[in-house]
């Protein structure tokens, strides 16, 4: 079982950043690949950025690309995601999820845990 937490969301204006980050309760957090996931009310999930087991691949869903950078820390169960240039369209709760795989999955049903979701909100 693997528990995770999301922290960091909060209100920042168009234009600005913010850092989000997930923690892992488990010990074999580098087993995982995680993606983190927005979703709007009444919208389906969407993915917004993963990353592999080892850190040394990522990806990214077009709309954020250069301005969105996940990252992970194995050692410290974390993975964070740096989020520059902010638009209002980028507010939304995001998720973070694990999946036990070697690759990056993009699909939802792909993940196997996933934490609560911190609620990111962007003024214009």
């Amino acid at each position: 079982q693997v528990q995770l937490v999301e922290s960091g969301g909060g209100l920042v204006q168009a234009g600005g950043s913010l850092r989000i980050s997930c923690a892992a309760s488990t010990g074999t957090f580098s087993n995982y690949a995680i993606g983190w996931f927005r979703q709007a009310p009444g919208k389906e999930r969407e993915f917004v950025a993963g990353i592999m087991r080892t850190g040394s691949f990522t990806v990214y869903t077009d709309s954020v690309k250069g301005r969105f950078t996940i990252s992970r820390d194995n050692a410290k169960n974390t993975v964070d995601l740096q989020m520059n240039s902010l638009k209002p369209e980028d507010a939304d709760v995001y998720y973070c999820a694990a999946a036990y795989q070697w690759g990056i999955p993009g699909a939802e049903n792909e993940y196997d845990y996933w934490g609560q979701g911190t609620q990111v909100t962007v003024s214009s």
